[in-house]
């Protein structure tokens, strides 16, 4: 079974009057998404994994731990990382739904709380990853946490419910260097809440 690189779920310039120009979705959609694709399925072809789905694939082969497996496992989880981040972004400034907004104020105090924990979580996380806003079943919360390269909550048996990609070609276009201007701007105007919402 092939994995497909999705279509957008909006035009290449639909997210530039928000931040995110036409430029980089090209470059991180066309080029990067379909590397990660490309490079997946010749990779897990001929292997265990090949007839799973890809979250199956994806913590299948991270629980492997094998050092010759990393590339499979990299590919495939960036793969779902960013079918994951191209459906929680929206050209239209989405409202909070209430249920989603009591969930974050009862885990951290305030939606400001959260909004300063995802950005100091992704700012942090040192070279290449992701930061991300799961929820925590064990713990029974919702959680902020950072992971490195293609690595993703699925790999710790968490919901996720909301990721931003930290690493450079996500942000070097339009912001330069400035990764918490990049985080800052996603949080504040590209996330679709409602996706988020129908996610927990």
């Amino acid at each position: 079974m092939a994995f497909e690189l999705p279509e957008l779920p909006y035009a290449y310039d639909a997210l530039a009057p928000l931040g995110m120009s036409e430029e980089t979705l090209k470059l991180h959609h066309d080029l990067h998404h379909k590397a990660y694709v490309d490079n997946g399925n010749k990779a897990v072809a001929g292997t265990q994994w090949e007839n799973m789905s890809l979250e199956q694939a994806v913590v299948a082969t991270y629980h492997a731990g094998v050092v010759n497996q990393s590339p499979l496992f990299n590919n495939l989880s960036q793969h779902w990382n960013h079918n994951l981040f191209w459906e929680i972004m929206s050209p239209e400034q989405v409202s909070m739904p209430d249920n989603l907004g009591s969930a974050i104020v009862q885990s951290f105090g305030s939606i400001e709380n959260f909004r300063n924990e995802f950005v100091t979580t992704g700012v942090s996380q040192f070279g290449s990853g992701w930061v991300w806003l799961i929820r925590d079943d064990a713990a029974g919360i919702l959680r902020v946490v950072k992971t490195e390269n293609g690595v993703n909550p699925l790999c710790h048996g968490h919901k996720t419910l909301l990721g931003c990609d930290v690493w450079e070609h996500s942000y070097y276009v339009d912001f330069r260097n400035k990764r918490p201007a990049y985080i800052e701007n996603f949080i504040d105007k590209l996330v679709d809440w409602n996706a988020v919402a129908a996610r927990l």
